[in-house]
């Protein structure tokens, strides 16, 4: 099934912007309910608390560097005059032993370690002989040199991983540092692909005449993974009115968000459309972009469910994933910002749209390092059922609706794609 392309006098009525389209979508974008997990499995999902720490980081006062702990007044050292301090013990790492040091003293200390009663500051091992028994200090050095701080990281009561941050790896070490073993945290939202169409077979069997494999549930679930989502890869299911209806209701249960390949576009379309009827309103509508102008989106189901029926055509279904699902899924994870970086680059060969659509075309793109101006090459713009070029674009030039032909050398806007390697 292909996205068809309207006649001129069709495509200039009832187009709905992409912007009024996308605010739509943005509207519906619920986040899931916070769950608490454990730290480690935490990483890439956002915090949903306000996490105050309940001890101090560090917990007590310890040494910076392998050393001697002294107080800084017993090593001023007089112009190149080196100072001698007995050394009255030593202090390992995870010493539990408490030790009080005296005026005039030294006591070894390694990293980590903590530091002796009246202790001020460590010198380091460079800074002495390294003798075991009676050091010879040849550096003086200030008060506090060489030691971390009780409470010098985080003290009791601060913030350590606020509400809405994204936990990465420093986040999750943070946490482990303040003793915490779980966080609440917003889950993935979970994303249910259904491809639509009894020419579809799947990618471990050999298509017979007039049959071609499901791209789309395997494209569009590696999209909506890049986009933090939890994905389901429905795959196959037959225009069969009844089993539709049955398969995408039972998503409805367990997903965030469904999207429905083959669900868009001429008679499979509305067939798709009619079985899904009671389970909601579907808004069928066309979109003033190009490729994926023909879509539809509703929220279905007792839990109004957003959900898309979106063109079979795998190069369709991508951009409209893009353009409007990906941003959807960002919102709902609570990312601030949902949509893509996007920049100014300079067209190093011309473009052509379709008149009164925002055209989205293949392209790469590149920077000058000498100016570091954005340049941005065009692929495959001369059908919107390329999807090789899409593989090979790191990019979407974006084309206003009211151009139809961009020359090179033109400024253009450009979104970014997913980085490749």
């Amino acid at each position: 099934m292909t996205d068809p392309t309207p006649e001129p006098d069709q495509a200039e009525q009832d187009l709905r912007s992409v912007d009024e389209q996308i605010a739509r979508v943005l509207q519906a974008a619920v986040r899931p309910r916070p769950v608490r997990v454990a730290i480690s499995e935490a990483q890439g999902l956002l915090c949903a608390e306000e996490v105050v720490a309940e001890h101090a980081l560090p917990g007590f006062d310890q040494a910076a560097v392998d050393g001697y702990a002294v107080r800084s007044v017993d090593v001023r050292t007089d112009g190149d005059e080196p100072v001698q301090l007995p050394v009255v013990g030593e202090i390992p790492a995870g010493s539990r032993q408490p030790r009080r040091l005296q005026p005039g003293q030294a006591v070894r200390v390694a990293t980590g370690a903590p530091l002796p009663t009246l202790a001020r500051a460590v010198v380091p091992t460079a800074f002495t002989d390294g003798h075991p028994a009676k050091v010879t200090i040849h550096r003086s050095v200030p008060s506090a040199a060489y030691v971390r701080r009780t409470g010098e990281d985080v003290q009791i009561g601060d913030v350590a991983v606020r509400q809405g941050d994204t936990i990465g790896a420093a986040q999750v070490g943070l946490l482990a540092a303040v003793g915490r073993s779980k966080v609440l945290v917003y889950p993935r939202p979970r994303v249910s692909i259904v491809s639509v169409g009894d020419e579809l077979v799947d990618i471990d069997r050999t298509p017979s005449t007039g049959q071609v494999y499901d791209v789309n549930s395997y494209a569009l679930a590696a999209e909506a993974g890049d986009a933090g989502a939890e994905v389901s890869r429905v795959g196959i299911v037959p225009s069969d009115p009844k089993r539709l209806r049955e398969v995408v209701e039972g998503r409805l249960l367990m997903s965030e968000v469904v999207v429905v390949a083959g669900g868009a576009g001429g008679t499979a379309g509305d067939e798709v459309q009619a079985a899904l009827s009671d389970l909601g309103e579907i808004d069928m509508t066309r979109v003033g972009m190009h490729p994926g102008s023909a879509q539809g989106f509703g929220r279905l189901g007792p839990d109004a469910v957003p959900t898309f029926l979106i063109p079979a055509n795998p190069m369709s279904a991508l951009v409209v994933f893009e353009v409007l699902i990906r941003p959807l899924i960002r919102a709902a994870r609570g990312t601030r910002n949902p949509h893509r970086r996007t920049v100014s680059a300079r067209l190093l060969s011309p473009v052509s749209s379709t008149k009164g659509r925002r055209g989205y075309l293949r392209g790469q793109l590149l920077r000058d390092e000498s100016t570091g101006e954005y340049l941005v090459q065009p692929l495959g713009t001369s059908g919107a059922h390329l999807l090789a070029s899409l593989a090979e674009a790191n990019c979407l030039v974006n084309v206003d609706e009211d151009l139809t032909e961009v020359p090179a050398g033109e400024q253009v806007k450009v979104t970014f794609l997913a980085q490749r390697g």
